[in-house]
């Protein structure tokens, strides 16, 4: 045989031992993401994951657990919703997205949440840590505290907001246990997360999550973005009597990262008791359920006055 058939054959070889050995290599193929998770919250069942485990850096996903520890205060009744928070220099002069908070202007704490959790504001996410502690050393100690609680065994968190930091690392799998647990403690939280604009201060702000509006059920969760991150997102979505959750990141673009959030949806309302009907309709075994998942681009958002630059 000539040595280039020879070379060849051994390649394929290759690639098919690593596709049994390594099932989620020819998954990741199919989809622009590192990671991804899909989970019903109606019975439990995972319905799809991907590299769930992977270490990659959350983001603006870690804002999820700072206003997780916000509505713990809210609940126990040490905080309120009307508290107007004074805004500190550190929060105002947060680079990222912004929600455009002035030094010494007084704000009510809802209003912050809002800015958390729909424009993804570092400086929102800042002036809610510190209205929980006024140390964001200490408010970092009870975030990592929360996540040991939550059993998310491969978080560590550095600061509240995401912004890239050494050692701030998180995985799909952690992140779906945290958003599991932060709406079952607060559904009261998911009226902030689902709206779509909002203003302070002059500028209309809208929400970074574009499947909002886009897609039939979608009520949260959050997203997020950084060089070292990619593009992640925790969707939320309800149909009938199903629930489901899903976690993407690692995005190689928006586009991607929200294209797969929208496929796993589609495909997890369609066959929310099998995984295996949802894995085939991503991995396109099955033509039908391939062809009839393939998603369609989401309809563009009105942009906000500024464009963001962390989400």
């Amino acid at each position: 045989m000539p040595f280039f058939q020879r070379t060849f054959l051994s390649a394929l070889l290759v690639l098919f031992a690593l596709s049994l050995l390594c099932p989620h290599i020819t998954q990741a193929a199919r989809l622009p993401v590192k990671a991804a998770i899909l989970y019903n919250m109606s019975t439990g069942k995972v319905l799809y994951q991907l590299n769930e485990n992977q270490h990659i850096a959350p983001a603006s996903l870690t804002k999820i657990m700072t206003l997780f520890l916000a509505f713990d205060q809210i609940q126990k009744r040490k905080l309120s919703l009307q508290k107007r928070v004074k805004i500190s220099a550190q929060a105002a002069t947060t680079r990222g997205s912004s929600m455009h908070l002035k030094r010494g202007e007084r704000v009510p704490l809802s209003k912050l949440i809002t800015g958390t959790a729909v424009a993804s504001g570092n400086d929102a996410a800042i002036a809610v840590a510190q209205t929980v502690h006024p140390s964001l050393a200490t408010f970092v100690k009870r975030m990592n505290a929360k996540a040991k609680a939550l059993k998310m065994r491969q978080t560590v968190f550095k600061n509240p907001t995401g912004l890239p930091a050494q050692g701030q690392i998180s995985c799909a799998l952690d992140i779906l246990k945290l958003s599991l647990a932060y709406v079952r403690t607060h559904p009261e939280a998911l009226s902030f997360h689902e709206l779509a604009t909002f203003t302070h201060g002059g500028h209309v702000l809208t929400t970074t999550n574009p499947l909002l509006g886009a897609v039939c059920g979608v009520n949260g969760l959050k997203t997020g973005w950084t060089v070292a991150s990619g593009y992640n997102i925790v969707v939320t979505a309800k149909r009938g009597n199903t629930r489901l959750m899903c976690v993407i990141m690692g995005g190689k673009s928006r586009v991607g990262r929200d294209l797969t959030a929208r496929r796993l949806i589609e495909a997890g309302f369609k066959s929310p008791a099998s995984a295996q009907g949802v894995r085939e309709a991503i991995e396109g075994k099955n033509k039908k359920q391939a062809v009839s998942t393939k998603p369609q681009p989401l309809p563009k958002r009105q942009k906000s006055a500024k464009r963001q630059r962390r989400r």
